[in-house]
């Protein structure tokens, strides 16, 4: 039997990924060298946001070289969306800080193109986020959108988040932040020493982690961690009811399914960090391909 929870209005992830416009061409990343990273650093909370906060103290404290180019405001469930606007107002209020007012699309394509106009970085993280983007919230996710605009210039990138599918409580979601840009920085370690001066990730692949809370105080370390796919379950059931004056009102409940096999929610579920490559595109697999050119075959205008 599917249980279901009422989430906060603002749960509701349901914007329509769409690339309105086109981001600047960025000038193509260096090989990175033995030492510390030159990382840009993004998400979809908002650029003084605690996730995103932390994550700047961990990677630096860690050695590398972070700018910080993010949203203005919170800009949740964005998904991959880019303004197509005359002009848009940017904020640098700390030396290593850009806020930028629009997506997490539009401050990488602002950091990529401005920011960064001279040498690209290294890597582009994106997170961590408040709450977990796994099944379809990874599809809808605005942190996840900012890795996308990343890969769509050609820069390495990982989207990263920190929850289990139920409501964020504030405290110990707060408290696992600090154990997930810990094992961000692993992560990181570990591509690195893998490149071997090389790109750290393959081209147009990029990583979406998701860390869970451990403990009733979140400040427990994961199990381990697990290469997955995305679930497929939709999490997320929207319902509207009609106010009779021209508006609806809208209740979204969280719906637990089984979960996928070597899926994101499994993983999350079982107290793993799910580590799921994604691309910037929406290509299907070479069978699904086959199958649909099989229902199309012959058709003619």
């Amino acid at each position: 039997m599917r249980r279901k929870r009422v989430l906060p209005l603002a749960a509701l992830l349901l914007c329509t990924p769409a690339l309105a416009g086109t981001a600047p061409a960025a000038a193509s990343p260096k090989a990175p060298q033995a030492g510390p990273l030159r990382i840009l650093l993004t998400n979809d909370d908002g650029y003084d946001a605690p996730g995103i906060r932390i994550m700047f103290k961990r990677l630096t404290a860690a050695g590398h070289d972070v700018t910080i180019v993010a949203p203005l405001t919170n800009q949740s469930g964005a998904g991959t969306k880019m303004m197509n606007a005359t002009t848009v107002t940017v904020k640098h209020p700390e030396s290593q800080v850009w806020a930028v007012d629009g997506t997490p699309g539009d401050s990488v394509a602002f950091g990529l193109s401005e920011v960064f106009a001279d040498q690209a970085p290294d890597l582009v993280v994106s997170g961590t986020n408040f709450g977990p983007n796994v099944a379809v919230l990874a599809t809808h996710s605005g942190t996840v959108g900012g890795a996308v605009a990343a890969l769509e210039q050609g820069i390495p990138a990982i989207a990263v988040s920190t929850g289990g599918l139920s409501v964020p409580v504030f405290e110990p979601t707060l408290n696992a932040m600090r154990p997930t840009s810990d094992f961000t920085v692993k992560l990181i370690d570990r591509l690195k020493a893998h490149a071997r001066s090389g790109r750290l990730l393959p081209e147009g692949v990029g990583l979406n982690v998701n860390h869970p809370v451990v403990g009733a105080d979140g400040a427990g370390k994961a199990r381990g961690s697990t290469i997955t796919t995305q679930d497929p379950q939709p999490v997320l059931k929207p319902d509207f009811t009609d106010s009779g004056d021209g508006t609806w009102k809208v209740n979204v409940t969280l719906v637990e399914s089984p979960a996928a096999r070597r899926g994101d929610v499994e993983a999350l579920s079982a107290g793993n960090v799910s580590i799921t490559p994604i691309a910037p595109n929406w290509n299907t697999g070479p069978a699904d391909f086959a199958s649909t050119a099989v229902l199309v075959a012959g058709l003619r205008p």
